[in-house]
């Protein structure tokens, strides 16, 4: 088989253990080999950093891919074969920690409730939050908001009707109603500028830990199986329903560290449009397909289950490390060349 085209991606991750070194050195060979298939490494913990790291890279071929690497490793038979091995070991521990999964309407009541005494990184960065841990909070959330939109767009022709056309109207969106420079990816961009950051896609990929890389991890893999389309859908209910008043938290905590426009822009767009996103997928989306397939309703609900999941692990990491005053990446973020600010918060090793 000839090269193909390798895209202007990042560049390929660190590996971080025996599954991410045998896949990055596989990856970085060259075009895939033929039947010769990756390694059979035990997966180890599906929460740790290898398999994290692992399945991010194997999802990452189906995005933008990375620098160098041939663009038919995207299809690859050992290379799914492989991310198989993962996904199932990952979507095990999933199914183990929400298990009992709560019936979905009570999911969905719980979640349009806001607790009056909520200690979310939101929380914790309105209230007296510094400047390096919104910093470091935009490091971990860029994983998915430079790509925001693009995991869910493959549900579009996994739906049908109603359903359907209420998600494209959410997605329509989330790029920016057709003006580029609305694009939620382009104004989450132009905030990390702001505080100084550098809004490349992929930049901080090697600073982001495990807990990070699942909450994207689990939107891939609901996203590239037809099989968990209710899940997928599940999965983003949860984020647009809890959007809103964690934005207007996110927002005002950024203008009091010192953020211009630009540095809340995005933000403040998902406060109202992340409210009118809620009620559109809850009704349009949600009971429209149950309407159509109501024997997805218990997928919906893990969906919905497995994101609160994913979210709160990470929320749990941020606030550990800065309640120790440390840093919540796996290596201070001054250890990366950026523009603008500099970082501000205890260095201390990864």
């Amino acid at each position: 088989m000839g090269v193909t085209a390798a895209g202007p991606g990042p560049a390929l991750p660190a590996p971080r253990g025996p599954l991410s070194e045998a896949l990055a050195a596989a990856l970085a060979a060259g075009p895939p080999p033929g039947p010769a298939p990756l390694p059979a490494a035990p997966v180890g913990d599906p929460w740790g950093e290898d398999c994290q790291l692992a399945l991010y890279t194997c999802y990452e071929l189906h995005y933008r891919g990375f620098a160098g690497v041939d663009a038919s490793w995207e299809w690859d038979p050992g290379l799914l074969a492989f991310r198989r091995r993962l996904e199932e070991a990952f979507l095990a521990a999933v199914r183990t920690a929400v298990a009992p999964v709560p019936p979905l309407e009570r999911q969905l009541r719980e979640l349009l409730v806001e607790p009056a005494d909520g200690g979310g990184p939101s929380h914790h960065l309105l209230r007296g939050g510094e400047r390096w841990q919104a910093r470091e909070y935009l490091v971990h959330r860029s994983l998915y908001h430079l790509k925001e939109g693009d995991p869910q767009a493959w549900a579009i022709p996994r739906l049908h009707g109603a359903a359907q056309a209420v998600l494209v109207g959410v997605e329509y969106d989330e790029y920016g109603g057709g003006r580029p420079e609305r694009v939620h990816a382009r104004l989450f961009a132009a905030m990390m500028e702001d505080l100084g950051l550098d809004p490349s896609y992929g930049r901080y990929l090697d600073l982001a830990p495990a807990p990070a890389l699942a909450v994207v991890n689990l939107m891939s893999l609901f996203a590239l199986h037809r099989a968990h389309r209710g899940a997928l859908v599940g999965q983003f209910a949860h984020a647009e329903i809890t959007s809103s008043p964690g934005s207007a938290r996110l927002a005002a905590a950024l203008e009091r560290l010192g953020a211009g426009p630009a540095g809340t822009g995005f933000y403040r767009e998902h406060v109202e449009a992340d409210a009118v996103h809620e009620q559109l997928v809850r009704h349009g989306v949600v009971e429209a397909l149950l309407a159509d397939e109501p024997g997805l309703e218990d997928d919906v609900a893990l969906g919905l289950a497995a994101a609160d999941l994913v979210d709160g692990r990470l929320a749990r990491h941020l606030l550990d490390c800065w309640e120790q005053g440390r840093t919540s990446l796996r290596a201070p973020l001054d250890t990366v060349p950026a523009p603008g600010v500099p970082a501000r918060h205890p260095s201390v090793p990864a």
